[in-house]
């Protein structure tokens, strides 16, 4: 089953160091207002998910002892299904809501559209598929 998002290394390194601060984290997807379109990192549970957000991925980063949810609202997956997202970081400040903001860096999407073999494979086979075919709601522990 293909993949809907990927860290970079730089990117996972940040998620490394913000675990060892935080303790384990989650992502949602911001479609925009203040804070732009950029993944916004969050202690998990912090950023209540509900029936209105989907979880895209649950990423699984080498020396993370559990994954991190990578959440989007419903109406912006819905304009954004057919794209391959790439977590990244830059040097610059972002929004001061997410955690990596007071380290002089930013998280940032960078994203392709999924090739024609990628999305089938993410598309359901057998009542199965990947968790962005499954909206959920969670508690926001995770």
């Amino acid at each position: 089953m293909g993949a809907r998002v990927d860290v970079t290394p730089a990117a996972a390194e940040l998620i490394r160091s913000l675990r060892g601060q935080h303790g384990p984290l989650m992502f949602h997807q911001s479609g925009g207002c203040c804070d732009g379109s950029a993944p916004m990192c969050y202690p998990d549970g912090e950023f209540r998910t509900g029936s209105s957000d989907v979880l895209l991925e649950e990423l699984h980063i080498d020396g993370v002892a559990e994954p991190v949810s990578f959440w989007m609202s419903t109406s912006q997956f819905e304009a954004w299904k057919h794209t391959h997202l790439t977590v990244d970081v830059v040097p610059g400040r972002g929004s001061g809501f997410s955690l990596e903001a007071p380290e002089g860096v930013r998280f940032l999407i960078r994203s392709r559209v999924l090739t024609p073999s990628e999305l089938a494979s993410l598309l359901p086979q057998s009542g199965s598929g990947s968790p962005a075919d499954n909206p959920r709601p969670s508690s926001g522990t995770g």
